[in-house]
């Protein structure tokens, strides 16, 4: 039994392990807010801007941006354009066979990405990029080691170089943005990603609520029920 017990702990384990594995870098957390609609707004400019180029989302439509605060108009105008109708889904011009011949894989697909990899995973992904002369793209990541993708929003954020024994970042030349624009700029950008992941989160959670109230209504019931058909039983 003891052996089934640690056996069991072990692939227990190995998720953990094989993230630990693959990081090697203390995940931050992500400070993302369902119900910032501000975070929400600005997380999508980012992601059409700067992502959508090479990933899509291909169980995500634009139409559904208006779940943000948005009207179809100020989508159509600022957000729309991979697509002729706001009803479309948010495809990409970029051919897959072209895409892993320019990174070596296919870009993924950002529909689930939040929940295949996890917020706090993004966040710190998203502002740990530095220079790399010895890769493809000249850039790597500290918790992606050689990773294809090259650091698509360092414009913002600016230029790095990294030691990883030190585990520490220097500056090797600005961004647009302050360290801490940067960083709620991802958190932005992760807020996105995370609603995108799951639209309905929010209303599955509200009426999730709602069910567990009425079972809890509906136990007091039955226990006063139960008391009235047993009380003669002795």
């Amino acid at each position: 039994m003891k052996t089934i017990s640690r056996l069991l702990g072990l692939l227990l384990l190995l998720p953990a392990l094989a993230l630990g594995a693959e990081a090697g870098y203390r995940l931050d957390r992500s400070p993302h807010d369902a119900t910032d609609l501000v975070s929400l707004q600005s997380g999508a400019k980012l992601y059409v801007n700067y992502c959508l180029g090479c990933h899509g989302m291909q169980y995500m439509r634009y139409n559904r941006l208006r779940d943000l605060g948005l009207s179809e108009d100020q989508i159509r105008d600022n957000l729309l354009f991979t697509a002729e109708k706001v009803g479309e889904l948010m495809k990409i011009p970029l051919d897959p066979k072209a895409g892993k011949q320019w990174f070596g894989v296919v870009p993924p697909d950002l529909s689930v990405v939040a929940r295949s990899r996890g917020t706090d995973w993004l966040y710190t992904y998203l502002r740990t990029f530095y220079r790399d002369p010895k890769t493809v793209t000249g850039w790597n990541n500290a918790v992606f080691e050689n990773v294809a993708m090259p650091h698509a929003l360092w414009t913002l954020q600016g230029e790095r170089g990294y030691d990883r024994e030190k585990h520490a970042f220097t500056e090797i030349s600005k961004g647009a943005l302050s360290p801490v624009e940067y960083d709620v700029a991802v958190r932005d950008l992760v807020n996105f990603l995370a609603y995108a992941s799951e639209p309905a989160a929010g209303k599955r959670k509200a009426i999730g609520i709602v069910v567990l109230f009425v079972l809890a209504i509906l136990f007091i019931f039955t226990y006063l029920l139960k008391k009235e058909f047993w009380k003669d039983v002795k």
